[in-house]
């Protein structure tokens, strides 16, 4: 089985969703494994955020969400956002089915603790219905996961969909972790960069080979390796569909 990360900012251009479906269908067809796809949801987050009227506010890069973030978080994620993914695969002949991590107690978690501040319904994953997901691949559907998870106290929490994406593939024994965005993989003198570890990895952000925005990237695909994640692989849609891009592990 492979899991599949999907972030939010790509979520709005039917190119990419029709890809995705064509990456999946790969998957399945060329390696036999079924795959559960994980996503995020953050840019229309913030878009339905501005049109409320309400502020964002984060510590230490962290989203702090309060009552009304966590609804509006909610509402996108295991509504817009999961629903968009769904019609896309089904389009394309792709057997899925959209949950979020409190159907059938999926993703279960507890309130994330931050020392300098509260985070408020900010969770973090502590297990996974594998049961569920795994019947589930059993009849064919590809499972497409929200990351809004039920939490041990019985009240909803947001989750990164990194963290969710890791969890669900570490308790899967997934093959791989793939982290699917517009980027090829980490680039040197470019160059598709085919395998790293985590120090070479830490050695080209300290060289400014891997800058901005693939540092969390790259970051979060080292991090899933060393919470018991086989491999890991920062790709987009072609090598996705290739075998393509960066593998971590």
């Amino acid at each position: 089985m492979q899991v599949i990360k999907v972030g939010g900012n790509e979520l709005d251009d039917p190119a990419f969703l029709a890809g995705l479906a064509h990456g999946i269908q790969h998957i399945q067809l060329q390696t036999g494994q079924t795959a559960v796809i994980v996503h995020g949801g953050g840019k229309a987050i913030a878009s339905l955020q501005s049109r409320l009227g309400i502020v964002s506010q984060k510590v230490d890069g962290l989203r702090v969400t309060d009552a009304e973030s966590l609804m509006v978080a909610e509402m996108v994620l295991s509504g817009q956002s999961n629903k968009l993914i769904v019609r896309a695969l089904l389009a394309a002949g792709v057997t899925a089915v959209g949950l979020s991590g409190i159907d059938g107690g999926v993703l279960r978690c507890q309130k994330k603790l931050h020392p300098a501040a509260d985070l408020g319904y900010v969770g973090e994953i502590v297990s996974v219905n594998v049961s569920l997901i795994q019947q589930l691949a059993e009849r064919g559907f590809t499972a497409v996961l929200s990351p809004i998870s039920l939490g041990l106290d019985g009240h909803t929490y947001n989750v990164n969909a990194d963290e969710a994406a890791s969890a669900v593939a570490k308790a899967l024994e997934a093959s791989v972790l793939n982290f699917v965005s517009n980027v090829p993989g980490v680039l040197h003198n470019g160059t598709i960069v085919p395998r790293l570890t985590r120090t070479q990895t830490e050695s080209l952000i300290a060289t400014g080979v891997i800058t901005e925005g693939m540092i969390p990237k790259v970051r979060a695909a080292c991090t899933a390796v060393a919470q018991g994640v086989p491999q890991a692989r920062i790709v987009n849609l072609a090598g996705l569909a290739a075998d393509g891009g960066t593998l971590f592990g």
